[in-house]
């Protein structure tokens, strides 16, 4: 089985594309984040017509997560356990779905960007990953894949220069320490041991001066499996030319490159 996770910014602008993806790579399972629709609004007929069940979340234009699986799509969770809410007034944002899909559950999540130190949506992004920590310990015996964007790079090689980025959110020790607790309680990163290298690991690069021409980008984008999952991964790799667009340059594509797992 073939699971994928891709911040796909904006399913609408980018449908063909999700399923030009999934047909070039075989995917099994792809999980999507910034749909940015309501579930109503998203395209969905030809995803459908390749044999692809859907589950989504969405409130308006900004936000949004999905799995798409031809292996079923069982038990649907929009949303953890204790989930916070943001806002005035405060609302459960769109931000993470799960079902299990060919035995396997899957976790669509979209972690809170923090912004800037300080910022009130830091604290929402800690508070965020501390309570879907709390939520992820009763999964960690059966076989669980938490994927997404995460916005967070574990390591300093995870950026293409850390000292630009010393007073920035994304490699602040909270949240560095926040990923960490996942991989305390037994999830394993199942991506970083078949892409070391780091530049080779990056997996977003912003649309600003030519970030992706100069590779001056991030690995954000992460798949933690539980125990009983990595013991069945057998590679994975990204796809880092979808991120290039047709023209090399990026025209169309979202500032995030696909992660690709498999799974035996």
């Amino acid at each position: 089985m073939r699971i994928a996770t891709w911040n796909v910014n904006s399913l609408r602008s980018r449908i063909d594309r999700v399923e030009a993806f999934l047909e070039r790579h075989d995917v099994d399972v792809l999980a999507l984040q910034e749909t940015k629709a309501k579930v109503e609004q998203l395209p969905l007929m030809g995803l459908q017509a390749r044999g692809y069940d859907i589950a989504a979340a969405g409130f308006s234009q900004w936000n949004g997560v999905a799995i798409i699986s031809r292996v079923g799509i069982e038990d649907v969770s929009v949303g953890f356990d204790a989930m916070p809410e943001f806002g005035e007034p405060a609302v459960a944002e769109a931000r993470a779905i799960g079902a299990v899909c060919g035995g396997v559950r899957v976790w669509s999540l979209y972690v809170p960007n923090g912004r800037k130190i300080g910022d009130p949506h830091y604290a929402y992004k800690l508070d965020w990953l501390a309570r879907l920590r709390a939520a992820a310990t009763a999964w960690v015996g059966e076989p669980t894949a938490l994927v997404g964007d995460w916005n967070i790079a574990p390591l300093d090689t995870d950026v293409f220069d850390i000292k630009q980025f010393a007073t920035s959110t994304h490699v602040t020790p909270p949240e560095r320490a926040a990923f960490s607790g996942f991989v305390e309680d037994g999830y394993v990163d199942v991506v970083r041991p078949h892409v070391p290298e780091p530049e080779a690991g990056y997996t977003y690069w912003d649309y600003y001066r030519q970030r992706y021409e100069r590779n001056r980008g991030m690995r954000i984008d992460h798949v933690l499996a539980s125990p009983s999952l990595a013991s069945r991964v057998t590679g994975a790799f990204i796809d880092r030319e979808e991120r290039g667009g047709a023209d090399g340059h990026g025209k169309g594509a979202s500032d995030h490159a696909p992660v690709v797992v498999e799974v035996a």
